[in-house]
């Protein structure tokens, strides 16, 4: 995976094609806001490297409390300060290349990008899954993926349909013991009722994690709290 970037008429290259911790960086999740400050998407850092070098979009840091805005050029510049004197964390995600080192940014503010977010939710096994907890509705164990399925509280065949409300995670032993019947029916009570979310159920996973915790600024305290 090779990202070149053009900056004051010099080319360079960001490569993370040789180290996996490199090709997860790419891959690590930047937030990105509206001109307004209103989170809009979560993507890869890749894709935010593309819009920095762009001039599409500017990286907001947090810093003490503060936000700092930085171009793409400026941004290399503090990475290359914070690398120089070692003021690295645990948490933080670098990519390294031929003759730089730049940090990912955890948020970038599209400067063009005018529009108020429509939160529409994907209604699909993933997010339901995240909605969930990974965890199965009827006996609230937590399971891997592979080891979880979706049950529809009202079958089927008693008229229930595909929804935000109808639909569950469980475990393959309690969706097999409930079978075609209510969870009345088969003497199984859910867990919790299940709704549809405020917010992308992706976003609120990632906020709750502490090296994403700078997200918190940007998301509400209704849309956090909805996830606890």
């Amino acid at each position: 995976m090779t990202l070149q970037i053009d900056l004051e008429g010099g080319r360079r290259m960001i490569s993370a094609t040789t180290v996996k911790a490199q090709s997860s960086a790419m891959q690590s999740s930047v937030l990105a806001l509206n001109k307004t400050y209103s989170p809009v998407h979560v993507i890869t850092a890749r894709r935010a490297f593309c819009l920095l070098s762009k001039d599409i979009a500017e990286v907001i840091s947090v810093e003490d409390g503060s936000f700092m805005n930085y171009d793409f050029s400026s941004w290399i510049e503090i990475s290359e300060l914070r690398s120089e004197f070692h003021e690295r964390t645990e948490l933080d995600d670098w990519i390294l290349s031929v003759n730089f080192e730049i940090q990912v940014p955890r948020v970038v503010r599209l400067l063009n990008y005018n529009r108020i977010p429509n939160n529409t939710i994907k209604f699909n096994r993933r997010n339901i899954f995240i909605r969930d907890s990974y965890r199965c509705q009827y006996c609230h164990k937590k399971f891997g993926v592979k080891q979880l399925s979706l049950d529809h509280v009202v079958p089927r065949s008693h008229g229930g349909g595909m929804s935000w409300e109808n639909i569950v995670s469980a475990c393959r032993r309690c969706n097999t013991k409930k079978g075609g019947r209510t969870p009345t029916q088969a003497g199984m009570k859910l867990f919790q009722k299940p709704a549809k979310p405020s917010r992308n159920p992706v976003l609120l996973q990632q906020v709750k994690q502490e090296k994403y915790a700078c997200w918190k600024n940007f998301v509400s305290n209704k849309e956090l709290l909805s996830c606890d």
